[in-house]
């Protein structure tokens, strides 16, 4: 944080009585002009304010940060992992960029979403809605986007789409462990110690949020070849959260002049945990600093 220069976090309420906790963290003074704006969008059973790190090390480079805690994560409200409908995270992130881009001096010549593992599926999904023939009223046009190991894919075994086809229509709120291992996240002991003693994180998922990580994640793939919005994704090959094989096939598939991709062989799952931090902050720097202030609205 930067002291009283920091925002207070907002709440920010849903059309269904949600609330939703947004916290920025603005560019520091002497980074000189602002650069623009990074929108944070977290992982599944975490929330924004374990991006405390990656936020200063974006303000120290002139960028603000912002991000919220998806309904039934962190400060947020609702049962933890349950979503009401299938689709009520994108328009939970509209309400959340509406916000943002309506605060004093606004998000600067350029605002870009940075979503990880399951973020990453949502900000993603959220761009691609610019690609449909009538996108929904949720859309929003941005000037670029940032996948950190994204949930392109989730790898679920013939025996839990079984079970998911049986939960789904029966039980679609019914809070399980989304049995994943603290471990799997990061090689740095420290990280999976602080991920561990958070009281704001959690292990809950729903047979219908994991049907929207399927689902999105199957309308996601076929839309590489006729991506548009200027992507940085990268992501680590020593997945045990989700597919690396997902974010391989998307990059592969992807016009190069659009997508920027690199895969971390030895990484784990949250590659701006890892050791290596710094490796991957100086990448996301870098693509960041040759994103050009466009001369029009967003790209989509």
């Amino acid at each position: 944080m930067h002291g009283d220069d920091t925002p207070a976090p907002r709440t920010l309420r849903t059309s269904d009585g949600q609330t939703l906790h947004l916290q920025h963290w603005p560019a520091h003074p002497t980074a000189g002009p602002v650069q623009g704006t990074v929108q944070l969008v977290h992982g599944l059973g975490e929330h924004t304010g374990r991006y405390e790190a990656l936020a200063q090390r974006l303000n120290a480079a002139g960028w603000h940060v912002a991000g919220h805690d998806h309904r039934g994560h962190g400060r947020s409200s609702g049962a933890r992992g349950v979503l009401p409908v299938q689709p009520v995270l994108l328009p939970d992130l509209a309400l959340a960029l509406d916000a943002v881009r309506n605060t004093p001096g606004g998000v600067g010549p350029r605002h870009v979403l940075l979503g990880h593992s399951l973020g990453g599926l949502i900000a993603a999904r959220f761009v691609a809605e610019g690609l449909m023939h009538r996108p929904r009223p949720w859309y929003r046009e941005l000037h670029g986007l940032v996948l950190s190991s994204p949930a392109l894919d989730a790898g679920l075994r013939w025996h839990q789409k079984a079970l998911l086809a049986v939960l789904r229509p029966l039980m679609p709120a019914l809070a399980l462990s989304n049995g994943l291992q603290a471990d799997w996240l990061s090689r740095d002991p420290e990280v999976v110690r602080r991920y561990q003693a958070d009281p704001l994180v959690h292990d809950r998922i729903t047979p219908r949020l994991l049907h929207f990580i399927v689902s999105e994640g199957a309308v996601l793939r076929p839309l590489a070849a006729r991506w548009r919005t200027p992507t940085l994704l990268m992501w680590s090959g020593a997945d045990r959260c989700v597919q690396p094989a997902g974010s391989a096939r998307f990059a592969a598939a992807a016009p190069p002049a659009v997508v920027q991709a690199r895969e971390f062989p030895t990484f784990f799952h949250e590659i701006f945990n890892e050791p290596e931090h710094a490796e991957v902050e100086a990448l996301l720097l870098a693509w960041l600093q040759r994103q050009a202030a466009p001369p029009g609205p967003p790209q989509s």
